[in-house]
């Protein structure tokens, strides 16, 4: 389900934006990969967008970067880092924690998407991998 990803070029330029531009890159990324993954999946659009939101949200993104973790370059958990300590409090319903980790995989899959698409690629699928054994 990656091959969109990989089919990308790098488009360079990451090294030009901060850590939030990053993460708000990323989350449109880690939204779009999502949705294609659902898509495929028979049922209404409503439920389909449930599932999506699940996958989104604060607490996914924290939980996809712990499976992560031990697969990350050096460079990948200084993307990671820099993008948590940017990342402010959050909402004021939400865990800080939380929200900082979620950042921070955010900054990491906007970087990688604009510099190196196939390790992003290489990235997800292991997500899949890692999911496929929680299951």
């Amino acid at each position: 389900m990656n091959n969109w990803i990989r089919s990308q070029s790098a488009i360079g330029g990451a090294n030009e934006l901060g850590p939030l531009q990053l993460a708000w890159l990323g989350d449109a990324v880690w939204e779009l990969h999502q949705r294609l993954r659902h898509c495929y999946q028979p049922g209404r659009s409503e439920d389909l967008h449930r599932a999506v939101v699940d996958e989104v949200k604060a607490a996914a993104q924290a939980e996809a970067l712990l499976r992560l973790d031990p697969h990350l370059s050096d460079l990948e958990k200084d993307l990671v880092r820099r993008g948590r300590n940017k990342s402010g409090r959050g909402p004021r319903r939400g865990d800080a924690a939380t929200y900082g980790k979620a950042t921070g995989f955010e900054t990491m899959v906007g970087w990688l998407f604009l510099q190196n698409p196939a390790r992003l690629a290489q990235l997800l699928d292991q997500l899949e991998e890692t999911e496929h054994d929680l299951l």
